[in-house]
This record gives structure tokens, sequence and C-alpha cells, in this order.
């Protein structure tokens, strides 16, 4: 057992994380548009996010205490809404109103437009900028709060995600930990076959961060390594998550193809478009094709 985590809350939050994905699919088809794979892998750490690690107030969301969560990659903002929307910011029925006309659940976050939302994102490599600029300011301030950033990997193609990690290398940041949505996948492929970044870590290592590596899915693993950047000192931290994109569909687990499109719309390899939210679902409520009640 962690020290950072009990068995049960560790239970508790993989049952979050798993109505989490039901909930995903569902607002998903209800848009009819959003990215399904990206989403399902980030499930498990936007729970550890809204149901452990954060200091946050939904009824309060612009305590000034609380810890910030920037999402640079922000076509998998519908994982964090449905999070947001079961930590109380918003009526989980507003899920439905994804990327509707003059929804406030925007195709991408737009800070202004829903409470709790930091910042504006779209284009990508934008993320780590705003995210060390606010880190850099609340130390100025003198102020205690943590900032975290969750990158995807594919966007590490991006030049101005590399400026910003010698920012934040330069001014050593030990307040800013970075999270790399490590998948192995863009919208056009794998990211090795595209544009290779590895190795991340050397890379990193480089710049002055100190670097941790987890598996996306061990919500355990995942809470003892933040835990762990909080007592780094001197260096800003980055966590490279390898996460499953898809995650609970094993069927379209690691498939590029499903990166932008939500069900009803993918690939009919295995699924007809008419079956794929029934099916999706059916294959979530039984953990993947594992026994539920394993987890409950």
């Amino acid at each position: 057992m962690s020290h950072y985590i009990h068995d049960e809350k560790v239970k508790e939050l993989e049952i979050i994380a798993n109505t989490t994905r039901e909930l995903l699919v569902e607002e998903l088809v209800a848009a009819g548009s959003g990215h399904t794979a990206g989403s399902l892998g980030m499930a498990d750490i936007f729970t550890a996010f809204y149901f452990h690690i954060l200091n946050h107030d939904p009824k309060n969301s612009t305590w000034p205490e609380r810890d910030w969560l920037i999402l640079s990659n922000g076509h998998i903002t519908p994982i964090r809404y449905v999070l947001m929307a079961q930590a109380g910011y918003f009526p989980v029925e507003e899920l439905k109103t994804l990327r509707k006309f003059g929804t406030r659940l925007q195709g991408h976050p737009e800070r202004g437009r829903l409470p709790g939302v930091e910042t504006t994102s779209g284009p990508l490599g934008s993320g780590l900028g705003q995210a060390a600029g606010i880190a850099y300011a609340h130390r100025m301030d003198g102020k205690k709060n943590r900032i975290y950033c969750i990158m995807s990997d594919g966007e590490h193609d991006a030049g101005n995600t590399w400026e910003s990690v010698m920012f934040a290398g330069k001014y050593k940041l030990s307040n800013l930990t970075g999270i790399i949505d490590r998948n192995n996948i863009q919208i056009d492929g794998v990211t090795e076959d595209i544009m290779p970044l590895e190795s991340l870590r050397a890379k990193y290592e480089a710049f002055n961060w100190h670097v941790l590596e987890v598996d996306g899915h061990n919500i355990e693993q995942f809470v003892n390594v933040v835990e762990e950047a909080k007592a780094i000192f001197e260096k800003p931290t980055i966590i490279i998550a390898h996460t499953i994109p898809g995650k609970g569909i094993p069927e379209i687990e690691f498939d590029y193809r499903w990166h932008g499109i939500p069900p009803g719309s993918g690939p009919e390899d295995v699924f007809k478009k008419a079956d794929q939210a029934k099916s999706f679902l059916a294959k979530l409520r039984t953990l993947g094709g594992k026994v539920r009640s394993e987890h409950e």
C-alpha cells in the first residue's frame, strides 16, 4: 500500500475512471465529433487529479490557494469536462452540449467561458509556455501553489514547446510539473514514424528537468510520482506517463485512426458505425472484458 494513497481510495478512483469513460462515450456521441483515443487514455490521470491530487474548490474556482491544471493538448478536453462535471464544477447533464452552438463546453477549452478552465488552448505547443509563465509569476509573488501542465507527445514536434522547456529549466521552476501523455500516436500515425521523439528522458534532463516515468493507468503509481515531484527543489519535473490510446476498448487500443473521431464515425473493420457507441459502452461496463465486480 502506498504511503500517499490507501487501497480503498485507489479502488474508488478506478471506479470513477471507468464511469468517466462511459460518460465520455455518451458525450462524444451526443456531440457527433471529438477525440476518442487520447481522451480514453487519459481518464485515469484526470481522475487522479480531480479526485485526489489537486487542491481545488469546484464551488470557488478562483480560490487563490488552488493548484492550477493547464491542458495544452486541448483536443482531449472532453475527458477533462467529464471529470470537472463529476467533481462539481457544472451539472453532468451539460456534458451532452459538447461542441454545440453557444455551449460552455467548447471543442478546445476557453478561459472565461467555464469556471475552472484556466487557459485557452488550441494551437499545440502553447500550454507549457503558459504554465511556465504562471509558475514563474507565482514564485515571484511567494506563493506555494502547484502548477501542472498536461501535454501530448505529438505536440513535442512544435518548437515552442522546447522554448518553454528551456525557460522552465533556466529559472528552476520547481513549482511546475509537466505530464506528457506518451501514447505514441498522433493524427497521421505513430509518433516515432512521423517525427521521432526519443529519447524524451535524455532531452528533458539536458534542459535541467527532473524526469519521472510511470504507467499512466496505474493510479497509485501516478499519485506517488506526483508526490515525488513536490519534493524536488531547484528543478521543474516532467512525468512521462505511458498510456494506451483508446484504453478500455481493446479493439481500438493503439489505433491512431481513432485519434480525432467519435464513436459512430470510426473505422468499420471491427465495429459497424451504427454499433460503435453501444459496443464501446458494453466493453467499458465489463472493464474491457474483465469482470467488473473485481473492482467494486
